[in-house]
């Protein structure tokens, strides 16, 4: 074999060693490119009582996400007394065609915590269960780095306030935010362990 064929033939296989090298010198970088171009995830919604709400489908907070509030509030299963006073109350297709709006939503252990006698009464009582409802709702996406000192002015026309920090907040110092930040497909949802009443 001439000296011209064994250069060659050493030239051939080095660029065939050297090129899957280069491949893996270059694979790390071009999957950190991918990684960082990826959008970042959404985040998650917060505190005690997001882990009570169903993994997945219906009720689930992406499955929320893609219903309207209250279409969503009807398919939760902690939420479906809020779902049968908005619809006594004439405020479900309201609530469905609003944009951008948050809904403190009471759980229905927080309706649990109304005497019977008097929910029995407000549910009869059309406008003042209106006004009730209307109170938990602001016509504006409120953002979990509002509520440690927010003021909110709501649908009823009253104002309601936050308080709180990291994930511990609580409306008018009194109800506590159990699951927050949940998005539907028009509004903001934050659970809470108390049916919030307008000032008289």
């Amino acid at each position: 074999m001439s000296s011209h064929r064994i250069r060659t033939s050493a030239a051939a296989i080095t660029a065939v060693v050297a090129f899957p090298l280069s491949l893996g010198a270059f694979a790390p970088q071009a999957f950190a490119d991918n990684t960082a171009s990826s959008p970042s995830s959404t985040p998650s919604p917060f505190g005690p009582g997001c882990s009570s709400l169903p993994h997945e489908g219906k009720g689930s907070a992406k499955g929320m996400a893609k219903e309207r509030v209250a279409t969503a509030a009807a398919n939760n299963p902690k939420l479906t007394k809020l779902a049968l006073a908005l619809k006594d109350a004439g405020l479900t297709t309201k609530l469905n065609d609003a944009k951008h709006v948050t809904l403190f939503a009471p759980t229905n252990a927080a309706f649990d915590k109304i005497s019977k006698m008097k929910l029995a009464g407000l549910l009869k009582d059309k406008a003042q269960l209106k006004k009730v409802l209307t109170y938990h709702v602001v016509d504006k996406t409120i953002t979990p780095s509002e509520l440690p000192n927010g003021s909110f002015k709501t649908r009823e026309g009253s104002m309601l306030k936050t308080t709180g920090s990291g994930t511990s907040f609580k409306v008018n110092d009194t109800a506590k935010i159990v699951c927050g930040d949940i998005k539907t497909a028009n509004a903001t949802v934050y659970l809470v362990d108390k049916v919030l009443m307008p000032p008289s």
